[in-house]
């Protein structure tokens, strides 16, 4: 019996894979001053107790994502009461945990778990991908692959540092764990995973649900320097998405406008 593991290959070529790994973290290593800077922003805020004002509508705010050749545009269109909101969770359609409603997390700051969640939800991911690739659970895995993987999970655990440097500085426990009623379901899915594709259709999942939910963040958050600081990130987790995409061979074209229809709920915390 042939193994099936070994028919998945690569949609394209590991040069290629690593040039576009390189310039999403050249592009990372851009945004941390930025983030670094607005995450601090937005504890002096939480400390000095003050209600921020929301700063007036910016429009139509384009990011323009370039990793060699690829672009990907993301536009800050304000969000509805009518906007659809999912938690498309690989494996499970995530419902939402009645313990949310009793979160020590509560305003902004219930954004910011939610943001910390998610990166350590990915982190965790990776590193579950990178055990099965190393135990050969998963065929062949292309040297160009376990790089993107490593550099994207690092990428999420910077992220997550910034946003528990928040909840931290406003006096709230960090969340080192991942405390969503979705994350069982995403274990089992990740779990299934037989060859390097499933592994990064989950992982699409994941990033596209963080810069979606980033997106949405930007209109669902009162505080201007927390709008800063996911607006400075959600450009890096878009193009973790474009580069899955890429590996799979579902060639984006980009699109003018992120949606916003698989943004997590915050109601998925659990904590």
């Amino acid at each position: 019996m042939s193994d099936q593991r070994n028919q998945w290959a690569l949609e394209m070529s590991e040069a290629e894979l690593t040039r576009l790994t390189g310039d999403m973290e050249a592009a990372h290593r851009e945004t941390l001053p930025v983030m670094r800077a607005t995450a601090g922003d937005l504890v002096a805020e939480t400390r000095s107790g003050g209600q921020p004002s929301r700063p007036a509508d910016p429009g139509r705010r384009r990011f323009l994502l370039g990793a060699g050749g690829l672009a990907a545009g993301l536009a800050l269109a304000a969000c509805s009461s009518n906007d659809k909101k999912s938690s498309n969770a690989p494996g499970g359609s995530g419902s939402p945990s009645g313990s949310a409603a009793k979160s020590s997390y509560t305003g902004d700051l219930k954004v910011v778990a939610l943001a910390v969640a998610l990166e350590n939800q990915a982190v965790g991911a990776y590193q579950a991908a990178l055990a099965a690739a190393k135990a050969g659970k998963l065929g062949k895995v292309p040297p160009a692959v376990a790089t993107f993987v490593t550099t994207a999970m690092a990428q999420h655990a910077d992220h997550a540092k910034a946003w528990n440097s928040v909840l931290t500085g406003a006096g709230k426990p960090a969340i080192t764990n991942v405390p969503l009623s979705n994350q069982p379901a995403t274990l089992a899915a990740l779990g299934k995973a037989t060859d390097v594709g499933a592994v990064a259709k989950l992982a699409l999942q994941l990033e596209d649900q963080a810069a979606q939910t980033y997106l949405f963040a930007t209109y669902s958050v009162t505080s201007a320097a927390g709008i800063a600081t996911a607006a400075s990130i959600a450009p890096v987790e878009a193009m973790h998405a474009a580069i899955l995409n890429y590996v799979l061979g579902q060639y984006p074209v980009p699109d003018d406008f992120l949606p916003t229809d698989k943004a997590a709920d915050p109601a998925l915390l659990t904590v």
